[in-house]
């Protein structure tokens, strides 16, 4: 059915007060646009203390008082016009916007649905002055130093809109929110929020470590890594939470613009890109990260409530704030001594068993130095990526401070935890192993190992499998892949489809490290396989490398599917569990965990070690209570 055609009117100017109610169905959505409108301006008067006190949601009463500048007695009533402001006067000015409210309608617009009433005094007033909302008659008033806005009733008179405001808890959670997104923000000011005259927080003035705590919470504070990083005009700091900080809801993650809290998806694809090696698909990053630019390079006029933005170069934005995630999640390196990791080795080199002197690596990277007479290299059955050294670094066993002597493995049916004995000249490991040194092993799945702080347990196969990875990843990107020829190649049956996979995609499979023919309808060889995993099984790895690059065809799969490829290689390879590992390997093991980025998770995002601290074993057998 049609709906009757609207009567033909002639086109004529709105009034002042409809146009201020237009306006407000953009800018006034629900009480917590109103709050945080006011407390832009609070913030760009220079305020360094600020309360916000709410009733029944904020729909009975939003008050916000600062200590900012105020607003003389003559501007009070420009301050409630609209398109009247003190922060900009010029396209310039529009173009570089420095403070975080620019339009000069959130005043007209809250005043126009509600009943406002604003209190202000300058420094050098002898008094506050009173505006009132729907008068604007201007009268004397009592009041410190800066300016409160009381907004009473929003919506008295328009009760559509009112109709769709949720129950003032559910108002009060998204004002409580805006509140915490803003003290976020600012450190160097106070605040306080109270509700139905109770109070809620109260955040005193402080530095940004402990502001985050204070409203993320102790887990997210024990859990994060800081970054500050700088590149030309752009600078990122804060602070990015640890995948074990990760939460089932994208609900702790605040980024902010110059100081503007923002929603973009640019932003949010490139942390979460930086985040995609250790976290669950399910699962979402915590972090609280700001990027400062210069203001003519972004434009924050571009949505009515200011909380998305558009870069010049969307591009170099991305780019740089997902390096400088990727790089600050790098330094989780299993430590919990917050040391960064040693760079990876390239593909053509072992990675270091042990880490030697800084003196010794000094004369190693010193052109024509004379170097130390070599250790004899021990071999271990992890393969050449777990093997000492040949530069000189690597250390016998003596030289782990004596702490554990060569087991054989256990015969069949003998208990399956390996214990090392250990030498009477016993030394504790230094704050140089950050993992220490291992103990045992337990069932064949987990190491324990004892280090400064205590005992760790080590996932191995968790903790190879990212190691293996890296290094797959490092190699791929340095196209340096080794390759490890088959002496006797390795056949199988293959359907047309994997055949027919082989033959056109050759090339992808070489940059792989693979070497795959068919020598008939029905049978693919297997000649050579990456170096790093030789000791898998060729035909399941055939298999799989196969599968990807059908699925998602050669040049994407080296691309966007990349990671997954390299995580599907590396967990074919790592060692698996109930396999027995002697004292060398252990050891060898948790030295390239360190030496490994991202070695605190497995490429699933898994942790790959626990820390318990020799106060946590304390408090389970009672002592000193």
């Amino acid at each position: 059915m049609n709906a009757p055609l609207s009567p033909i009117r002639s086109i004529q100017q709105l009034p002042d007060n409809l146009i201020s109610q237009i306006a407000a169905g953009e800018v006034v959505e629900r009480p917590s646009a109103v709050v945080k409108e006011l407390l832009e301006n609070a913030l760009d008067a220079g305020a360094s203390q600020i309360t916000v006190r709410l009733e029944q949601g904020g729909v009975k009463r939003i008050a916000i008082t600062d200590n900012g500048r105020g607003i003389t007695p003559e501007q009070l009533p420009l301050a409630l016009a609209r398109h009247a402001t003190s922060k900009i006067a010029s396209l310039h000015d529009l173009e570089n916007v420095a403070t975080l409210g620019f339009r000069g309608e959130a005043l007209a617009s809250i005043a126009s649905v509600s009943q406002l009433t604003l209190t202000s005094r300058t420094a050098d007033a002898a008094h506050a002055s009173e505006i009132d909302g729907g008068t604007l008659a201007v009268t004397p008033s009592s009041g410190a130093q800066g300016t409160t806005v009381d907004v009473q009733d929003l919506y008295f008179n328009t009760p559509a809109r009112r109709k769709f405001l949720k129950s003032d808890q559910t108002e009060f959670g998204h004002c409580a929110e805006v509140v915490r997104r803003i003290a976020l923000a600012r450190p160097d000011v106070s605040f306080s929020l109270t509700h139905n005259g109770k109070t809620v927080d109260h955040w005193i003035v402080t530095e940004m470590a402990k502001r985050s705590a204070g409203i993320l919470g102790h887990e997210f504070a024990n859990a994060r890594l800081a970054l500050d990083e700088a590149a030309g005009p752009l600078r990122l700091h804060g602070f990015v939470g640890l995948p074990t900080a990760s939460k089932a809801r994208a609900d702790a993650q605040y980024f902010y613009v110059n100081g503007r809290f923002v929603r973009d998806k640019l932003l949010v694809h490139a942390v979460r890109a930086a985040y995609q090696d250790v976290l669950h698909g399910d699962r979402y990053p915590s972090y609280v990260l700001g990027l400062d630019l210069d203001p003519a390079l972004v434009d924050v006029n571009v949505h009515p409530s200011k909380i998305e933005v558009r870069f010049r170069d969307s591009r170099a934005v991305h780019q740089f704030v997902f390096h400088a995630v990727s790089r600050a999640l790098a330094q989780t390196s299993a430590t919990s001594f917050g040391a960064t990791p040693a760079p990876l080795a390239s593909p053509s080199s072992a990675m270091p068993w042990i880490r030697g002197s800084q003196e010794h690596l000094q004369a190693i990277l010193q052109p024509g130095a004379q170097l130390p007479p070599q250790v004899p290299q021990q071999q271990t059955s992890f393969g050449p990526q777990f093997a000492p050294s040949a530069h000189g670094i690597a250390q016998t066993t003596a030289n782990y401070g004596a702490l554990f002597t060569d087991n054989p493995r256990p015969a069949r049916g003998a208990p399956s935890y390996q214990a090392i004995p250990q030498a009477d000249n016993q030394t504790l490991p230094s704050d140089d192993f950050p993992l220490g040194f291992a103990l045992a092993q337990l069932h064949g799945i987990y190491i324990l190992a004892q280090n400064t702080k205590g005992l760790v347990l080590v996932d191995m196969h968790a903790a190879h499998e990212r190691i293996l990875y890296e290094q797959l990843k490092g190699a791929l990107d340095e196209d340096a892949m080794q390759v490890q020829p088959l002496l006797i190649p390795v056949t199988f049956f293959a359907d047309a489809v994997e055949v027919g996979t082989a033959e056109e995609n050759q090339e992808t499979l070489h940059a792989l490290g693979f070497d795959i023919a068919a020598i008939s309808p029905t049978t693919l060889a297997v000649r050579s396989v990456p170096a790093l995993l030789k000791n898998a099984d060729a035909q399941t790895l055939a298999r799989d490398v196969l599968r990807d690059v059908r699925e998602f065809g050669g040049s994407r799969v080296l691309v966007e599917r990349r990671n997954e490829l390299l995580g599907t290689l590396a967990c074919h390879t790592a060692v698996r569990a109930n396999r027995s590992l002697t004292a060398p390997e252990m050891n060898a093991l948790l030295r390239q965990m360190e030496a490994t980025e991202r070695a605190d998770q497995c490429n699933h995002g898994r942790p790959t070690w626990s820390q318990l601290a020799l106060s946590d074993l304390d408090k389970l057998f009672l002592r000193g209570q």
